[in-house]
């Protein structure tokens, strides 16, 4: 074991995959608390995307932190229950889910729900193995059979993302301005991503839609901004009035909240978000 300040790695071997795992005692902590949590509640009895909803609904108040997992020159499964970002948020409330579903308990499972959802094919290999890219994410989850995209179904438009923001700004990413060669890899994915043709419903639509969207479903927000496909991400929550809101980790200085407005009115308040796609647990 090698000590880090508070942080604590541990090393595993999975099949042919070694990497390290980043987390602190209090992260663990959070993880059994919230395991309680889903047993006192039972919600291992209830449909999986309600599951989803009340596992997110716990983070409430949670600090948003950015750049959580950009800690070291190696890429390492980084897990934070103290601090979230909207991915990171999006993710260990997905894999947490997994866990009670699934009736799998220990932090070992956890590890491994994360790893799946976040990674390439499942498997950490370096910095482009990550899913950085939202749109990729959807397109490897949805191979992996973890969720679905609906938005088509919902009477989604076609959309095609032309992104190219990391590759050609490499002096943001930490791991790309130490590492040059990977940008070529990232080129790459790049260039697959936006030979792919998504669906997303525009924001001037989404109230046609809103009642079809059920409460835990997973909301990726489309953006207008260059070389970028998802602007934001979190999940659809049903209010006591029935209507459809947003659960996000919005910004930095901000925490893990519901908004006020519905979902609709939330994404067309932004003018740098275009529409949303709507995926579901599968």
């Amino acid at each position: 074991m090698i000590i880090m300040k508070s942080l604590f790695i541990l090393f595993f071997t999975i099949t042919t995959n070694f990497f390290s795992q980043v987390f602190s005692e209090k992260d663990l902590e959070i993880f059994n608390s919230k395991i309680q949590f889903a047993q006192e509640r039972n919600l291992k009895k209830l449909p999986f995307n309600k599951i989803i909803s009340e596992i997110g609904k716990s983070f409430i108040s949670t600090p948003y932190e950015a750049h959580t997992l950009e800690i070291s020159d190696e890429e390492e499964l980084v897990i934070n229950f103290r601090q979230l970002d909207c991915t990171t948020f999006l993710e260990t409330t997905f894999a947490l889910s997994l866990c009670v579903k699934n009736e799998k308990t220990s932090f070992e499972d956890f590890q491994y729900f994360l790893k799946q959802i976040r990674y390439r094919e499942g498997l950490i290999k370096d910095y482009p193995s990550r899913l950085h890219y939202f749109s990729d994410w959807i397109y490897d989850n949805q191979r992996k059979q973890l969720i679905k995209d609906v938005t088509k179904e919902l009477g989604g438009e076609q959309v095609k993302f032309n992104v190219n923001f990391m590759s050609k700004n490499p002096h943001l990413y930490k791991h790309l301005k130490n590492n040059p060669d990977f940008i070529s890899m990232i080129k790459k994915q790049e260039k697959e991503i936006s030979n792919r043709t998504y669906f997303y419903i525009p924001s001037d639509k989404i109230f046609t839609v809103e009642n079809k969207i059920q409460d835990g479903d997973f909301i990726a927000l489309t953006t207008n901004q260059k070389g970028l496909d998802i602007g934001h991400v979190g999940f659809a929550v049903k209010g006591d009035d029935n209507k459809t809101y947003f659960l996000h980790a919005p910004q930095v200085g901000s925490y893990v909240q519901i908004t006020t407005d519905t979902l609709s009115d939330y994404v067309k308040k932004s003018k740098k978000h275009t529409g949303i796609i709507v995926l579901r647990l599968n």
